[in-house]
């Protein structure tokens, strides 16, 4: 159970995200702002619309689900199905966002702003970085 900290490091990493996109359904504008949302995602949530807390519950989701993988990989709790697939395909995806990210940092820092483009996309790194460790130490145990 102990053996695979950076499993749990990406459990920890994906579940205070998790917390943060419910923070924002919760709190509102002032928290979409706040985390970067572009300005007419801001409008959206000011005017009511059910887009975005749809799509931040979505991604909340998604988030929750790779918290289960991590921690039942970490042997926290019960196997989850398909964890050979699954996690080294979560560190890919978070990878990729990274790399997107610093692309668009660098090439279309208007949309969020380049400061929005770099913080989440080294987040993103970390977190890609903790999933592809903790799925490498954890391969032999994973069914």
């Amino acid at each position: 159970m102990d053996g695979f900290p950076w499993l749990l490091v990406a459990a920890a990493g994906s579940a205070i995200a998790a917390l943060l996109h419910i923070g924002c359904i919760a709190f509102g504008a002032p928290w979409y702002e706040r985390f970067g949302a572009g300005a007419r995602m801001v409008r959206l949530v000011q005017d009511g619309h059910w887009w975005p807390p749809l799509m931040t519950a979505g991604v909340a989701s998604l988030l929750v689900g790779w918290t289960l993988y991590a921690l039942a990989a970490a042997g926290w709790h019960s196997p989850l199905p398909a964890s050979r697939l699954v996690l080294p395909g979560i560190a890919a995806v978070l990878l990729l966002r990274s790399a997107m990210g610093f692309g668009l940092a660098l090439f279309r820092p208007g949309y969020n702003g380049a400061g929005f483009w770099a913080v989440s996309s080294l987040l993103c790194l970390g977190l890609g970085l903790a999933f592809a460790l903790g799925t490498h130490q954890a391969w032999p145990n994973l069914g």
